[in-house]
């Protein structure tokens, strides 16, 4: 009987389910639809909602519905890393279209001007879906959100249209969408399943919800590091919408989200403002939610303190960014506690919350735009009274660091200035060429504030994100406060410093290692069959004098002569922005070019681990490095292939945060393969699994801390206070020791998102990094945690054989934007065996 019962329960929610992917099931029935627009599935050869939607169907339709549609206008940006393109809807009415030059060009004054007309003027909604690409109900409802915009015919349609300017992006992250929908779909059963142990809700490793690289997307708004990242930042500068919607899903069990999030977790330099309009737009999604029997729930979790999603990065830009969340089928149906879920009632809700926003924009259009035009009035009024302040940063020694943080300022409009001569404030060196200048009196002040500020003073103990990004501490730059007068011209177009070699040697050649291009060109250097060696000790030649860590490269007894070595430097020299010097003799002040303190180097051949039990995002954030930035080839080894590797291939393998390790037989093997002189760098994690397999020994701080007071309701909160959800710690840097070849200061801000704490270790020289006494420069961190902190260490190097241990308890590496200590990896890589 149990089993009838079951059959006929699959059966009608089989049936339930496909019916559900007919147009009606999702269209408002209030308008009539021109039949002259194709609809999805005329172009995609099958109903919404009946398979997940690949991004070569959706761009094809998008362009198709463009083309059809004298209210649509369509763009492509740019490419994803896999050459997908980055398509972007303009959806108005006909008439606005003929305009729409003049409407951007007067909606962006009055973000400039101290009066301006909201009577006439349409407000700007940008509507992005599915920056996660495992959560595919946001670019599949895509599809009935451009159809009803460009179909739907009447009054109401006709207002919202002449009242509104939709930039529409059907798919904020192509790569990932397309990985998602080839595993949904090729593990969908004719005869659907809910249960949710069937492999069609069990992605593979790293699954859809990344990039090529395997980046979280929505982390990037303010970094803009990936191409995706940079079109849509080009897009939302060029335009600076009223409101921009992120269409997201969560866990099968949940139900729907709507901003605004958790009140208390709202970042301070967003005004009150903007949370009560979102509160305002939100009883639109609520109204529209319950027309449709969906439950929901807002103002619960989630929150507006890091700049850096699409829900919050509008907040400091004068916008209303707002989130969804829908609970996720992860497939085509899943059994839940709110029932059957089904594919086509996710996108259904999202669709409606499309709808609603467009719908809640058009109603509060006029006070929408008076918020906007009101922020950046009070904010040139902040900033006025900054009068002729500013902030210098930069690195008398690495041009490039610079740059890059220069290159984010350009794409979020920031003016900054070159600096008119070279200067000294604070002890600190501010080189032309080498730093820049930010006047504070611009319209962009709050969003300087929110980049460069230190905070560590929060209402609220409890983050969704990180609670500190200070850009200048990402990049280990330095900069102060300083005044415009210091300042020269406007810089209009960022160019890197040019590289070069000084002049053809017969004898060698020397470049410091404290420029972030550094390593770029060494691993050129090597890959070319050069001989080239590193400096233990700090020397003088030729009246420079050179840091630990120069590099040197001999002109003769090489395999190639001295004409085609100066070619070939100086070439390289000039793609990795390095100046290289020749000098014409070994005898300097200090150690000589052919002493025993210059250390013969190896080409690294490097190995990253990946796969089940390794976080994607880490190990993303290395191969991402090495390959488009320092064009090191690094092999992704898979756990599942590591018992059949050939590991001689390699002298480097990574292993970032593993929370399960290898097997007793790999771990042997790894163990042979270091002490064979192999070289293990490990993340995280890791090191716990380091420590209980015994490959090395770690002294852990040990937490004892006791819930006192805390009530049963409380306990979350309580456990969630002593999380460091990412913040910035000051360490002391013995900068003899090769692990900190190339950094010129003594102290180094360094990232933390754990609570691995290593004691130091008694030998004062085995704590080549060391955080100091009081190490918290800006975020969050609970006083229990701040006093373990205290005077442990983020570095550990251990010995097996003749190989290395190398393991960090954080990343160095994060999200792609902390440069400062990217070079971190890169020493424990080509100076490995100094170590």
């Amino acid at each position: 009987m149990q089993r009838i019962v079951l059959l006929l329960f699959l059966a009608t929610t089989t049936l339930f389910s496909q019916s559900q992917t007919e147009l009606s099931y999702y269209l408002p029935q209030d308008v009539q639809y021109n039949p002259s627009i194709p609809t999805p599935q005329s172009v995609i050869g099958h109903n919404v909602g009946k398979w997940h939607i690949t991004h070569d169907k959706l761009a094809e339709y998008m362009k198709v519905l463009a083309n059809a549609s004298d209210r649509i206008t369509i763009e492509d940006r740019g490419k994803t890393f896999e050459d997908r393109p980055l398509l972007l809807l303009t959806i108005t009415s006909p008439e606005n279209h003929k305009n729409l030059n003049a409407i951007q060009k007067a909606h962006i004054e009055a973000t400039e001007t101290n009066s301006a007309n909201t009577e006439n003027r349409p407000i700007v909604v940008y509507q992005g879906f599915s920056i996660h690409g495992n959560e595919p109900s946001g670019s599949n409802a895509s599809l009935l959100a451009a159809y009803y915009l460009a179909a739907a015919e009447g009054s109401k349609i006709d207002d919202l249209l002449n009242n509104t300017v939709i930039l529409f992006d059907p798919s904020l992250n192509p790569d990932g969408l397309q990985r998602f929908a080839y595993w949904a779909n090729t593990n969908k059963n004719i005869n659907l399943n809910p249960d949710p142990n069937d492999r069609e809700y069990r992605e593979v490793w790293p699954g859809g919800r990344t990039n090529h690289y395997w980046f979280d997307m929505n982390r990037d708004w303010l970094p803009v590091q990936l191409p995706e990242s940079r079109a849509r930042i080009e897009t939302f500068h060029s335009w600076m919408p009223n409101i921009l919607t992120d269409h997201h899903e969560m866990g099968t069990n949940s139900s729907f989200f709507f901003q605004p999030g958790i009140p208390s977790r709202t970042h301070p330099l967003t005004p009150q403002l903007n949370q009560d309009l979102t509160k305002g737009i939100a009883t639109y999604h609520a109204k529209a939610l319950d027309k449709i029997g969906s439950l929901y729930y807002s103002e619960e979790s989630f929150d507006d303190f890091y700049y850096g999603k699409g829900s919050t990065f509008p907040d400091i830009n004068g916008g209303i960014g707002i989130l969804f969340e829908q609970a996720s089928s992860r497939g085509h149906i899943q059994e839940s506690d709110n029932g059957i879920l089904t594919f086509p009632f996710t996108i259904k809700n999202q669709f409606t919350a499309a709808l609603s926003t467009l719908e809640a924009a058009n109603g509060m259009r006029k006070e929408i735009l008076e918020y906007q035009h009101n922020f950046f009035k009070n904010a040139r009024n902040e900033a006025s009274k900054e009068a002729n302040k500013a902030i210098v940063f930069g690195d008398e020694k690495d041009a490039a660091k610079t740059y890059h943080l220069a290159e984010i300022l350009n794409r979020h409009k920031i003016k900054f200035h070159d600096v008119k001569s070279d200067f000294t404030l604070n002890g600190k060196n501010y080189k032309k060429g080498y730093s820049f200048i930010v006047p504070k009196n611009q319209k962009n002040t709050r969003l300087i504030n929110a980049m460069f500020e230190k905070r560590t003073t929060f209402k609220d103990s409890l983050f969704y994100d990180i609670s500190a990004w200070t850009f200048p501490l990402a990049f280990n730059l330095d900069y102060d406060e300083t005044t415009t007068s210091k300042a020269g011209k406007v810089v209009e177009e960022l160019q890197h410093l040019r590289g070069g070699v000084s002049a053809k040697s017969e004898y060698a050649y020397l470049f410091e290692w404290n420029e972030y291009y550094s390593p770029k060109l060494l691993n050129a250097v090597l890959k070319k069959g050069l001989r080239a060696k590193v400096s233990m000790k700090t020397f003088e030649a030729n009246g420079k004098s050179y840091d630990y860590g120069t590099i040197m490269i001999p002109a003769r007894n090489q395999d190639m002569s001295t004409s085609e070595i100066y070619t070939f430097l100086n070439d390289m020299a000039q793609k990795s922005y390095i100046k290289i010097d020749a000098v014409s003799t070994g005898l300097n002040k200090g150690i000589d070019l052919g002493s025993n303190n210059f250390r013969s180097l190896e080409l690294p051949k490097v190995a990253i681990l990946v796969g089940d039990g390794i976080t994607s995002y880490d190990a993303g954030e290395i191969w991402h490095l090495f390959d488009t930035r320092y064009d090191i080839v690094a092999t992704k080894l898979d756990t599942k292939s590591f018992g059949r590797a050939d590991l001689s291939r390699y002298n480097t393998i990574i292993m970032v945060n593993s929370f399960s390790g290898l097997s007793d037989g790999n771990t042997k093997k790894l163990k042979s393969w270091i002490e064979d002189g192999g070289t293990l760098v490990a993340y995280k994690n890791a090191l716990r699994w380091l420590n209980s397999s015994k490959l090395m020994k770690i002294d852990f701080k040990k937490s004892n801390l006791t819930a006192k007071n805390i009530s049963y309701e409380q306990r979350g909160d309580f456990r969630g206070a002593q999380v460091i959800g990412g913040a910035i710690f000051e360490t002391k840097l013995d900068r003899s020791h090769p692990i900190n070849f190339g950094y010129k200061n003594n102290n180094l801000a360094m990232f933390r998102n754990s609570t691995l704490f290593i004691k130091a270790d008694k030998n004062s020289y085995n704590n080549p990094i060391q955080y100091t006494k009081d190490p918290l420069l800006s975020g969050y961190i609970s006083e229990e945690n701040l006093d373990s902190i205290s005077s442990t260490v983020p570095l550990k190097i251990g010995g097996i054989g003749r190989g290395n241990i190398i393991g960090f308890t954080d990343n160095t590496n994060f999200r792609a934007f902390w440069y400062g200590t990217n070079k971190l990896l890169m020493n424990a890589i080509f100076f490995r065996d100094e170590m």
